[in-house]
């Protein structure tokens, strides 16, 4: 897959894997057992740290977007979560997901490749660019938000706050790309890029993937 960032200049740095072959099922005890002693973890510190949720924040400012209240950034709410005793197990994909997640602050996307084709765009939301993100048909406005599209159609599919219906990985899914947003410069780059390399390996040991590509940029 190829990576057209469109935001490079704006900094804003994308670290993305792809995995094929992949298999959706529930999750391993083990992946479960490693994600609940990290809930019990966030639940008794602050968490995001306040220099995590800032730079994450002014990142998707960067467009003009407001990154607050139903629109703060989808890392805010896992750990929102995590605190209140409500944090989702979904399946092995999306727990992997959530697990990096509540691990390093950052928003991710994941989302099934076969959306995106062979290449992935990112680029800001445009003025009345929206899409339906859950089963109740709720729409979410774009404009200004750093969006992850189909790089063919141009067609956004993932943002840091809320990934569409479109995108989303299925029961039926069989590849998958997951993208870590983060700021370009500094600790956060650091830490997606390291990141994204676990996240690679859990998808071949908990999704069953038979390769997985990482890149950034």
């Amino acid at each position: 897959m190829k990576l057209i960032n469109e935001l490079q200049d704006q900094g804003v740095l994308a670290a993305v894997a792809v995995a094929t072959d992949v298999v959706v099922q529930p999750s391993s005890e083990r992946l479960r057992a490693e994600i609940e002693q990290l809930i019990e973890e966030r639940k008794s510190n602050e968490f995001p740290t306040p220099e995590i949720k800032d730079a994450v924040r002014n990142l998707l400012k960067t467009g003009g977007f407001k990154p607050s209240g139903r629109n703060k950034p989808a890392s805010e709410y896992l750990a929102q979560a995590a605190r209140e005793g409500r944090f989702p197990f979904i399946n092995n994909l999306v727990d992997i997901n959530n697990l990096i997640s509540l691990r390093t602050g950052l928003p991710i996307s994941l989302l099934d490749k076969n959306a995106i084709g062979e290449s992935l765009r990112l680029r800001f939301g445009r003025e009345s660019e929206r899409y339906v993100f859950n089963t109740g048909g709720q729409e979410i406005e774009l404009k200004g938000l750093i969006c992850a599209c189909n790089g063919e159609r141009d067609e956004p599919l993932g943002n840091a706050v809320k990934d569409s219906m479109t995108g989303k990985i299925k029961e039926n899914t069989t590849d998958v790309a997951a993208i870590i947003y983060a700021p370009s410069g500094g600790e956060l780059a650091r830490v997606a890029r390291e990141q994204i390399q676990v996240f690679a390996d859990l998808l071949r040991e908990e999704g069953k993937a038979s390769s997985v590509q990482t890149f950034d940029g």
